[in-house]
């Protein structure tokens, strides 16, 4: 069935387990994971689809999609309830002869074909649900139109101690790339790829059914799609981003860009480009006279009795009398007892923890991050 054409399609892959980031993704996907104070980190990329026009996203899920099918709903919250078009949700389906999961992010799009199709686009961009940043996708597509580019490629400067966890590229002076390889051993440069892609959608087409046909290929745009264009000469060009970016694939980098959001340098959420989100209305937070909050974001429910420096405290919390808590992230409608001090920790949704505890240690050089998982009931804990 065609439906009306859309210039551009948007797959968001949100399908990734996150192993990394340990405690926090064993009942929920990453792109799932609480962000900010009120936000979950998908919304970073819906927000910046819809506030560069794009209304036509499919998501595509596998791992412990529930929460967020769930959160995501008719995609009212971000604009995208629309009766043409709006957002899809795309789980792997059994096929005529055969059933299998994503096997990878080619193939993922591949077994959507259909649904791409049926909007007859001239392009499609993917995206991965689980970076931080704020990003105009149409000044992308524009320059993909520009270079009448088959791939474009969104790129970051990082540094070489950290190239090595990425798909690494060179360009020439005209932008167009020369090498691209995924997280090389011996980077030859600092250009980064951020697993944002516009193709052509015939081109794309072409590449996917070829990368299905290969019995060798792990089916991935990276390791093997992305070198294949390159290998046949094909019109690849890198766009250079010059924002904030932050992969938030481990539990320090969730950490960080947490706090990166009450740096001078760091991360702004400002009105003219809105990072929206699912949440329920609450009341305005209560901080009490013997209260101390220093350095932090105390977002709207929260009841705070005792001293918060330099943390993000979501909807919900509850921080009791007397109790402590220093460079943290504390998730929705967490309770934390009288007298506790909670340090370098990331606690999730819906824990509770009795009176007079001590959990993680002080940050320091060596310190680890302590991670509560969701729904922890904790009543004996010492640790630091």
């Amino acid at each position: 069935m065609k439906l009306a054409k859309k210039e551009c399609v948007v797959m968001l892959l949100a399908g990734g387990q996150g192993s990394r980031l340990g405690a926090l993704t064993t009942k929920i996907a990453k792109p799932s994971v609480p962000f900010g104070g009120k936000y979950r980190i998908i919304d970073f990329a819906l927000s910046n689809c819809v506030n560069s026009g794009l209304d036509t996203i499919g998501v595509l899920t596998q791992y412990q999609p529930l929460i967020l099918n769930s959160y995501i709903g008719d995609g009212k919250s971000w604009d995208l309830d629309r009766m043409h078009g709006g957002i899809q949700i795309l789980p792997p389906y059994q096929r005529v002869g055969d059933s299998e999961w994503y096997l990878g992010t080619a193939n993922s799009i591949y077994q959507n074909i259909n649904f791409i199709d049926q909007y007859n686009p001239e392009y499609v961009l993917i995206l991965s649900g689980d970076h931080i940043y704020k990003m105009d996708y149409s000044l992308m597509i524009n320059y993909h139109k520009e270079k009448n580019a088959d791939c474009t490629i969104s790129v970051i400067d990082v540094s070489l101690k950290e190239a090595s966890r990425f798909g690494i590229l060179s360009s020439d002076e005209d932008g167009r790339i020369t090498d691209f390889e995924e997280k090389p051993k011996r980077p030859k440069s600092t250009q980064a790829s951020m697993g944002i892609y516009v193709f052509k959608w015939n081109k794309l087409k072409e590449y996917l059914e070829i990368d299905d046909l290969n019995p060798k290929s792990t089916n991935d745009f990276g390791k093997d799609v992305i070198p294949l264009m390159l290998k046949s000469d094909e019109k690849v060009y890198a766009y250079k981003f010059n924002g904030y970016w932050k992969d938030v694939g481990t539990i320090d980098s969730l950490w960080q860009a947490n706090m990166d959001l009450l740096g001078e340098n760091g991360f702004e959420l400002s009105e003219n480009w809105i990072i929206y989100s699912r949440h329920a209305e609450k009341p305005p937070h209560y901080v009490s006279r013997d209260a101390v909050v220093k350095n932090s974001i105390v977002s709207e429910g929260a009841v705070i009795l005792g001293t918060v420096e330099n943390s993000i405290i979501f909807s919900g919390v509850t921080v009791g009398e007397n109790a402590s808590v220093k460079d943290s992230v504390i998730m929705a409608d967490v309770e934390i007892g009288s007298n506790c001090v909670i340090n370098y920790s990331i606690i999730d949704e819906m824990v509770k923890i009795g009176a007079n505890l001590k959990i993680g240690k002080t940050k320091g050089e060596n310190s680890e991050i302590t991670v509560i998982p969701r729904e922890s009931v904790i009543n004996n804990m010492q640790e630091g």
